[in-house]
């Protein structure tokens, strides 16, 4: 799978009990080029619809936390 990773981290929660690795970025494995997530090694790769179902999910949060304008 060719692959651009945009993001890559071990992630802790606030209550330091937990934690888990996480890789997102792009895949060309299939025909149509998407978004690929990684979650305690297991990957998916998105369809685009459920991309760009993610991606604004993922920009409202951040507005509603003021992490993004």
């Amino acid at each position: 799978m060719a692959t651009t990773i945009h993001f890559e981290k071990l992630i802790k929660c606030q209550g330091k009990r937990d934690e888990m690795e996480v890789e997102f970025g792009r895949s060309s494995y299939y025909k149509e080029d998407s978004i690929y997530l990684k979650v305690n090694g297991k990957v998916v790769v998105m369809d685009r619809k459920t991309a760009k179902e993610f991606v604004d999910a993922v920009a409202t949060v951040g507005v509603y936390f003021g992490l993004l304008e």
